[in-house]
């Protein structure tokens, strides 16, 4: 058979259901063969960055390996941005790319560069087959490769000669793998006895907490040990439930204000993510220096990456905390569960009493004009359907989103790694595409939204009924508020204006850009209406995007 036809029969061995791209010249061996494959569903972009976006939350999503094919070496130029977010996300991501016929590479054809050099700093893994017979043995290491720990994309460059070339070699598959180890006990016994020492333990949570199924059993542990709970400062998906007593929300992105929040705790645990991603810099260590650090992960490389340990744990994440936590509880005396018990209530009362404090400050906000962005958020998670999945990238109000919505399981919230913006209208392609029966919330705030616009097409094109939310400030809020704290961090006075920070002169007209790609659109300007539109827009049954305008930086 012929390279093209192999390599589209290995995806499909693999179980890769979905092909997230932007068709170029290229591409042709893999675009022809698509109708001999209706397993593998096509979902067509207008940008490289939106497809690669979109293919890396559903393969969030799905935890299923998912491919992005992209166009040559402007094509992949395009998608870099967003296979860094891939990375960052570890995503069980391939990325190919249609490569120029290889008998005109001394000429410099059109288009023609080293598409592995390119993708080699942003992925896991990247080859190109040097001849038909090499595309079987080469998928099927990228496909192991994106799924070990820690998961990630990889790169193929398919050139179209290749495709085309005759092969005898038949598509085969790894077969079956063995996961993670499960930890030493010895291990397992020394994290026990350290949480039943401990008088004011806390958690971090990552990301694989969610990805490998270990929510339930980490929030038996928390209670357990009344031990406050932490998720990273960015983060892709729900590591824990987020209207929990034992939750307080994410770390800061800085050491010193993490080492303040850790001021009084005696162990940190950090579980399942790299730990941590700051902005700026800060000589001090994020833990007080009579803490003791463990760190719990389900690959070595992660341990002990970034800080001095009191202990590395590596082996599957379920397992390992379902047994901890069994320790635990054999070995607990009388005076430990009195102690802990304490501490999950002052927990549950500092919970109720932020609580109300939030519902306090949000009635104040009723009728402010411009749209309090508290008020929106509030408004929107009211009048949402139950079981909504959430796509956030509101950016400066993403602590509203963490505050009044409530996520309870895996697969509730997705987000994007990386800090790289634009991934939430391209990401909730991906999330709809992976989960047909719930329906999609996008919430992005406008500049954001102006970087991957073009997925308002692919919802369009293909029928995804998102409702995406323009949280429109009308200006890079983030952007000002850092410019205020680079201003302070660098002792430099100044009362000049923020630059080039402001989307006005003209404003953005998301309304009149939705409806140019088929997407249904409302501005909305009174707080008063938000409820019904936001009702409207999921009654609906189709892609509808909702402009709220709301307040800018003080």
């Amino acid at each position: 058979m012929r390279g093209g036809q192999l390599f589209m029969e290995a995806l499909s061995a693999h179980g890769v259901d979905a092909i997230f791209g932007n068709p170029g010249t290229t591409e042709n061996p893999l675009l022809d063969r698509l109708a001999d494959f209706p397993d593998i569903h096509y979902y067509v972009a207008l940008h490289e960055g939106v497809a690669v976006t979109a293919a890396s939350f559903y393969a969030q999503a799905t935890g299923k390996t998912t491919l992005a094919n992209v166009h040559v070496a402007p094509g992949l130029g395009n998608a870099i941005g967003s296979i860094y977010g891939a990375l960052k996300a570890n995503s069980p991501l391939i990325v190919t790319a249609g490569a120029q016929d290889t008998r005109m590479r001394l000429r410099d054809p059109l288009l023609g560069h080293d598409l592995v050099a390119m993708a080699e700093p942003v992925t896991k893994w990247s080859a190109q087959p040097a001849s038909a017979d090499e595309i079987g043995p080469m998928l099927r290491r990228a496909v192991k490769i994106a799924h070990e720990p820690p998961a990630g994309p990889v790169f193929l460059a398919l050139p179209i000669d290749v495709m085309e070339q005759e092969t005898e070699c038949g598509v085969s598959v790894s077969g079956y793998v063995p996961g993670t180890a499960h930890a030493a006990r010895s291990q397992i016994q020394t994290l026990a006895e350290l949480l039943l020492a401990a008088n004011d333990p806390c958690i971090v949570a990552g990301d694989d907490v969610a990805r490998s199924g270990a929510v339930a059993v980490l929030v038996r542990l928390a209670q357990s040990c009344g031990a406050r709970v932490y998720q990273e400062g960015l983060r892709g998906q729900l590591p824990f439930p987020n209207q929990h007593p034992c939750f307080r929300g994410r770390v800061a992105f800085e050491a010193n204000s993490i080492h303040r929040e850790f001021a009084e705790t005696d162990l940190v645990v950090l579980i399942g993510g790299p730990f941590f991603e700051e902005v700026w810099h800060d000589a001090a260590s994020p833990f007080p220096e009579h803490a003791r650090i463990v760190q719990l992960e389900d690959n070595a490389k992660r341990l002990g990456h970034n800080f001095a340990l009191d202990l590395a744990v590596e082996g599957s994440l379920p397992h390992t905390l379902s047994e901890v936590h069994i320790t635990l509880t054999d070995a607990a005396d009388p005076a430990y569960r009195t102690r802990a018990t304490e501490r999950l209530q002052r927990l549950e009362a500092q919970y109720e009493a932020r609580r109300q404090t939030s519902m306090q400050r949000l009635e104040k906000l009723t009728d402010e004009r411009p749209i309090a962005p508290a008020w929106a958020v509030a408004e929107i998670a009211r009048n949402m359907p139950s079981g909504t999945i959430v796509v956030d990238e509101s950016i400066t109000a993403s602590l509203e989103v963490g505050d009044v919505m409530e996520f309870r399981e895996p697969g509730d919230y997705y987000a994007g790694r990386g800090g790289g913006i634009g991934q939430g209208v391209a990401g909730a392609v991906g999330v709809q595409a992976a989960h047909p029966d719930r329906r999609v919330l996008a919430i992005s705030g406008d500049g954001s939204a102006m970087y991957n616009i073009q997925a308002l097409w692919s919802a369009a094109h293909h029928d995804l009924p998102i409702v995406f939310v323009i949280v429109s400030n009308r200006e890079y809020r983030v952007l000002k508020h850092n410019l205020d704290i680079y201003r302070h961090r660098f002792d430099i006075p100044s009362n000049k204006p923020y630059p080039h920070m402001d989307l006005t002169r003209p404003l953005l007209g998301f309304t009149d850009m939705a409806r140019g790609m088929g997407v249904e659109a409302r501005t909305i300007e009174d707080p008063t209406e938000i409820g019904d539109a936001v009702i409207q827009a999921f009654a609906a049954g189709v892609p509808y995007l909702l402009d709220l305008v709301v307040s800018g930086k003080p």
